[in-house]
């Protein structure tokens, strides 16, 4: 993130940049430190089964684009294109979208990158943390990582791969929902009684 972001800046003095990389480095450490020691093997290398198993790669050219868009309209059109003030509301939400994307990872120990029901691992509803509220609370996380940081790197354009990010993570949760409601037990009742899958009152 940091050579591609940098690479394609030009220039290395841009402070809010690397206070937005310092919070993804936190994120991805606590991560590591949090999570079940089973799941941290699951998402390393998922057992076989499941759907939607390539999400890493269609994640990946976007993912990519994010951060050499957000460098190219840096050194073409300056850092200073979303006012300042903007992009530290932006780093706040930076860090709450990590926040909750590390709070739902903490609280499911099935969180895998694969979509299946993971029996070998006893695979149960959790509905404790993030979920007592929204289904999918990872995702809302991930999708809203990927909009704030356009923010604080200062780069508009950079609103279009962040914007295939939001795609691919609607994709995965639309896929999902349906999924756990023909496989995961107690949870047609579950999604009865959490209405919503991303957006409290709106989806």
């Amino acid at each position: 993130m940091t050579g591609t972001f940098f690479g394609s800046a030009g220039r290395w003095d841009l402070p809010l940049a690397w206070v937005c990389l310092g919070v993804y480095g936190a994120f991805m450490v606590l991560a590591q430190f949090l999570m079940d020691p089973e799941l941290r093997q699951e998402r390393m290398k998922p057992a076989p089964g499941g759907i939607d198993r390539q999400i890493r790669w269609a994640m990946l050219p976007f993912m990519l684009g994010y951060w050499v868009v957000a460098g190219l309209d840096i050194r073409w059109h300056g850092s200073e294109i979303i006012p300042q003030g903007w992009r530290v509301l932006g780093l706040a939400g930076l860090a709450a979208s990590l926040g909750l994307a590390l709070w739902a990872l903490t609280q499911n120990r099935f969180f895998s990158p694969v979509v299946r029901v993971q029996t070998e691992r006893g695979h149960h509803l959790i509905s404790s943390g993030p979920y007592r509220f929204i289904r999918h609370p990872g995702y809302l996380g991930g999708a809203g990582s990927a909009l704030c940081g356009a923010i604080v790197l200062g780069s508009w354009w950079a609103f279009l791969p962040a914007a295939g990010v939001v795609g691919v993570l609607v994709r995965r949760t639309i896929l999902e929902d349906r999924f756990l409601h023909r496989e995961l037990a107690g949870y047609p009742e579950y999604a009865g009684t959490v209405r919503y899958r991303l957006l409290p009152g709106i989806w």
